[in-house]
């Protein structure tokens, strides 16, 4: 409902009817990238005159990206590099050459967590215990969970996997007793939810060691460690812990016209308070960093456009 609502308000926001209609394609609604999406909607609406919409799907929606079905796209740098270069996940599809760039956002920090009362401590802990797998519909939160298990030597051998669709369901699942322990990025309103049902949850601090952190990153390229501090919108978090983290980006298809990913990218870079008003963790958002480059993506001419003028690149 509170979706809806933002979208309804948007809607009545956006104007003349002849704005331009736009639509951003993000993970299911309770996912971190759902919630960034609305906020990033509702500035587009706001800032930029745009008719945007958000369209919370199962899947990566990188296929209704550079098919026209969809325009723009919140996802994270290594899938978005995979997706393009026909790699990872995506190695039987194919490049994708029409992919582009529109900037680089917030990090992801993300997390295996437990139940508060949970004995288990570390990841190491998780050996034979139940986690989500398969992932058929979002094959990116099973590598990421694969990533979490490798840090500590372990692989999805070493656990007793329960199948699961997509990132919201393996939630429903752990609050449901079904399995030990799940994944999420922290802020997610999904976290919330399952910090209520099951009385707290705790995060599970990874080794920022190098032998640990280069099996990472063999999974998620560009992935690094960031150190989280207890903060009253982040459940789980009792004392600064070393997390995981990478680069959530939005992409866009080469031929949207110029100047609406230029009016995308003018909007997001100067109205960071705006964004954190709708979701706090945008308040890790560097505008600055924009135009930090993502790997086998290039950047789309509208938003270079803007990132010179800004002066983010030469």
């Amino acid at each position: 409902m509170k979706l809806i609502a933002t979208l309804a308000a948007a809607l009545l926001a956006a104007g003349p009817a002849r704005a331009q209609n736009v639509s951003i394609i993000t993970t299911p609604v309770g996912s971190f990238s759902n919630s960034a999406g609305s906020a990033m909607a509702k500035v587009l609406v706001e800032k930029a005159g745009l008719r945007a919409v958000v369209q919370a799907q199962a899947s990566t929606g990188f296929e209704e990206t550079v098919s026209g079905t969809a325009d723009f796209n919140v996802s994270n740098a290594f899938d978005a590099t995979f997706f393009a270069t026909g790699t990872g996940d995506y190695q039987s599809r194919g490049p994708h050459k029409n992919l582009r760039a529109v900037g680089s956002l917030i990090p992801y920090r993300v997390a295996m967590h437990v139940r508060n009362d949970s004995p288990v401590q570390r990841i190491a802990d998780l050996k034979g215990k139940r986690l989500s797998s398969g992932f058929n519909a979002q094959k990116t939160i099973h590598r990421i969970i694969e990533a979490h298990l490798a840090n500590a030597g372990l692989s999805y051998k070493d656990v007793a996997q329960v199948p699961a669709p997509n990132v919201v369901r393996q939630v429903d699942d752990f609050t449901s007793g079904k399995t030990d322990a799940f994944f999420f990025a922290l802020g997610s309103a999904a976290i919330k939810q399952a910090n209520a049902a099951v009385g707290g949850v705790r995060v599970l601090p990874v080794d920022t060691s190098a032998a640990a952190m280069q099996r990472v990153q063999a999974l998620l390229p560009g992935a690094y460690t960031i150190e989280v501090k207890p903060a009253p919108n982040i459940e789980g978090v009792a004392k600064p812990t070393p997390l995981i983290a990478f680069d959530m980006v939005m992409v866009v298809r080469a031929e949207l016209p110029d100047e609406v990913v230029y009016k995308v990218a003018r909007a997001l870079h100067d109205n960071k308070a705006d964004l954190q008003a709708t979701f706090p963790p945008f308040a890790l958002f560097d505008p600055a960093k924009m135009a930090k480059p993502v790997q086998g993506v290039p950047f789309h001419p509208g938003a270079l456009k803007y990132f010179r003028e800004a002066g983010l690149i030469k």
